[in-house]
């Protein structure tokens, strides 16, 4: 098999990576791979807790794809014995309810579908964990347990964090990692994929390769992607994710919510525009960058028509060109604002009469129909207690119809 040169296919590789661990072997396994004809075997798992991707998951999935672009093994692990045991770290708060191997199964055959909108599913391989974990007695996981130290464990954040803090860690718990390390070893795994915080497995996974006197993979770790407030990890739990497979248009609003400051790291991560492009698109108007963005992702995982499509509606409901002509006015006393200028989301629209009551703000507001308007900056309110800038001219919206402008008085 012919690959291309070895620097035209780091310069691909390493966009949006944050680390590659061991740095300098990358382009050793790289070159040699290019030397031998041989493909890299290219690791990503998934534990299926879930059913939906959003766009946190798709990172590691486009960097997966690159390597099937440029000739190499694309191979997915399907957690369905791992997610049986759980991650430890607690991040997700699926793992909390016991799933049974009827859901897991579920989970993981939706999975794979949204998947193969990222990756050539046809050209990858496919593998479940449950298929040699299943067939393994006690006496064998034992001897796999036999193979990792309790120091090597306590060197995991999250475990040393916990030991510092008498909390409690469970044995099962000690396992995750040690399965999780060891699908490397069935799979012969060359690159692993994941976030930043997975470094301590693929460490482990390395060590337990070595023991088995088989190449080490290297881990290639990609930033962890915010979810739409701009600050927490893109997670359903947090309600700040985009999925792939949701309705177009309400990717569209998603997107439109971005804070400006992460404009750049979503271009980097979710899109193929070259980087130079990028900061050129980001020197112009925040909602013409966004329009963009939202464009080349829905695109991507639907149809250009349903971007345009999305984009149209958005314009028309919610744009710029869709305020209404009569915006009444409200006047509002600058010592009502708390010390910064701000005023708390849902006593807001009682002071400003939008609302009878605060109970009926704070339902507007979880129904996702409140949002203020600065210019072309658009913050929809997401809880009650959200405190609220306030300028003059501020437009305030509270359900289809009801608007206000406030002005600011003395």
């Amino acid at each position: 098999m012919s690959f291309p040169p070895v620097p035209e296919q780091l310069e691909i590789l390493l966009r949006g990576i944050e680390k590659v661990v061991p740095a300098s072997e990358l382009s050793e396994k790289l070159t040699k791979s290019r030397e031998t004809g041989t493909p890299l075997r290219i690791k990503y798992g998934i534990d299926p807790t879930a059913a939906s991707v959003h766009l946190g998951h798709t990172v590691p999935l486009r960097k997966m794809r690159q390597f099937q672009e440029l000739g190499h093994q694309a191979v997915i692990i399907i957690g369905n014995a791992t997610a049986m045991v759980g991650d430890p770290s607690g991040r997700d708060e699926a793992r909390k309810k016991q799933l049974t191997e009827d859901e897991v199964e579920a989970n993981a055959t939706y999975y794979l579908e949204q998947v193969g909108k990222v990756i050539d599913l046809s050209k990858a391989e496919v593998h479940r964990n449950g298929n040699w974990f299943g067939s393994m007695g006690l006496i064998e996981i034992l001897q796999l347990c036999g193979k990792v130290t309790i120091a090597q464990l306590l060197t995991r954040d999250d475990f040393a964090k916990r030991m510092a803090a008498e909390a409690p860690i469970f044995l099962h718990e000690c396992l995750y990692p040690v399965m999780q390390a060891w699908d490397s070893v069935m799979i012969k795994a060359d690159v692993e994929l994941g976030g930043t915080e997975q470094l301590y497995t693929f460490m482990l996974a390395r060590d337990l390769q070595k023991q088995q006197n088989l190449p080490q993979q290297i881990g290639m770790m990609s930033p962890i992607l915010v979810g739409t407030d701009g600050v927490r990890r893109m997670g359903k739990s947090l309600g700040n994710y985009i999925g792939i497979s949701e309705d177009p248009y309400e990717m569209k609003k998603k997107f439109m919510q971005l804070p400006d400051a992460v404009m750049r790291m979503f271009y980097e991560l979710l899109t193929a525009i070259p980087m130079t492009e990028v900061d050129e698109i980001l020197a112009g108007h925040p909602k013409e960058a966004k329009i963009r963005l939202a464009r080349s992702v829905i695109t991507e995982y639907h149809t250009s028509e349903a971007a345009e499509q999305a984009i149209a509606r958005w314009q028309q409901e919610i744009g710029e060109g869709s305020l209404p002509s009569d915006i009444p006015v409200a006047p509002l006393s600058r010592s009502k604002l708390n010390g910064e200028g701000a005023f708390q989301a849902a006593q807001l629209l009682k002071e400003l009469g939008m609302v009878p009551s605060t109970s009926v703000a704070m339902q507007r507001i979880a129904g996702g129909a409140v949002f203020v308007l600065n210019g072309d900056n658009k913050q929809v309110i997401q809880d009650k207690a959200e405190w609220v800038p306030i300028q003059d001219g501020l437009i305030v919206r509270a359900g289809k119809k009801d608007w206000r402008r406030i002005q600011l008085i003395d």
